[in-house]
């Protein structure tokens, strides 16, 4: 099978790409590499793809692996965008390039229009164009705002988002419907519920308390400290999305033609037995300086998988102590080597 993953510098797209390419398929990824966090973290996991030296909008192959190339390229560029798609005619595109974070969208919401909203129309309507009817992309649990109905179903009314980000997100899944309507392309729109693990995103809470607690300093608690996450490991992740991408391809599939799939670990985690778990785990006492609640942010998450779990039989298995285990682990022999 022949991919096109944006976003495949970051985080889950890494990995993503790491995992298809283990599997035997071609993947040609995508990124602009930009500096919304250490851009060295971006060229890290590039490195750890064979993807060393690179152009602006030239395709490079990597040197681990010829199944894999790469073009440094932002999704808002409308034109190359759809020169490469056509150009590459892939069965799958899996579009996870997005403009991150839901504090960031308070100060910088500009961003978010170019990315979420034009960038994500370029690469659906570029996909009409050239035919291609497969697309997966990345939603997020943000569009269910603080909603106090828990677990979160697929099926309750998201049209309340407190942020920017959740907002683009929702607009993502709207586009997405409309384009699967009238161009009969199938979309699967995945809620990423709190995804965590080795490379991970520094600006999420995960990597600030690791580094705060090795490092003896103050880690900020917001609301108190009365918040929880459905923390989600990186590999329980990129299994389910797998599993997604095979049933896509199936003659006896349970996919509909338009899909939004919550995919998470249905077990959320208190923010303060999350804090817990990092000190137990390093050994150390975390220093913590408790603040009002962030603007944007929401209360708790907590995902229902049954629908994920009725279609590709989807079952989240690494615990919340063997995921951070793995994950500070490569956080100390990351930075210690840098």
């Amino acid at each position: 099978m022949k991919l096109i993953i944006t976003g495949a510098a970051g985080f889950v797209g890494y990995h993503l790409t790491t995992k298809f390419l283990s599997l035997g398929h071609k993947v040609l990824g995508v990124d602009n590499i930009n500096d919304y966090y250490d851009v060295n973290l971006k060229f890290s996991r590039l490195n750890e793809l064979g993807i060393k030296n690179f152009q602006e909008s030239e395709i490079t192959i990597s040197e681990k692996n010829s199944l894999f190339s790469f073009i440094k390229l932002d999704i808002d560029n409308e034109e190359i965008i759809n020169t490469i798609i056509r150009k590459t005619k892939p069965d799958l595109v899996i579009h996870l390039a997005a403009q991150a974070g839901v504090r960031y969208s308070i100060t910088n919401p500009k961003e978010y229009v170019k990315s979420n909203l034009v960038g994500f129309f370029n690469v659906i309507d570029a996909c009409k164009k050239n035919g291609i009817k497969k697309f997966i992309y990345a939603s997020s649990s943000s569009v269910y705002g603080d909603s106090l109905n828990v677990p979160f179903l697929e099926e309750m009314n998201v049209d309340k988002p407190i942020s920017l980000y959740a907002s683009t997100k929702r607009s993502n899944e709207l586009m997405a419907y409309t384009y699967s309507h009238l161009y009969d392309i199938q979309t699967i729109g995945l809620r990423f519920f709190t995804v965590y693990g080795p490379y991970g995103r520094p600006d999420m809470a995960y990597f600030s308390f690791t580094k705060a607690v090795l490092n003896n300093e103050s880690i900020q608690v917001f609301n108190e400290g009365n918040l929880s996450r459905d923390f989600t490991y990186i590999d329980d992740i990129v299994n389910g999305i797998q599993l997604l991408s095979d049933e896509m391809f199936s003659s006896d599939s349970k996919l509909e033609k338009f899909e939004l799939l919550n995919i998470g670990n249905s077990s959320p985690i208190k923010l303060l037995t999350f804090i817990n778990t990092i000190e137990e785990i390093v050994g150390k006492k975390a220093n913590l300086n408790f603040v009002s609640m962030q603007a944007g942010d929401v209360h708790n998450t907590y995902a229902s998988v049954n629908k994920l779990l009725e279609k590709v039989n989807y079952k989240p298995n690494t615990t919340l102590r063997d995921g951070l285990t793995k994950f500070i682990e490569w956080y100390k022999n990351y930075y210690n080597d840098k």
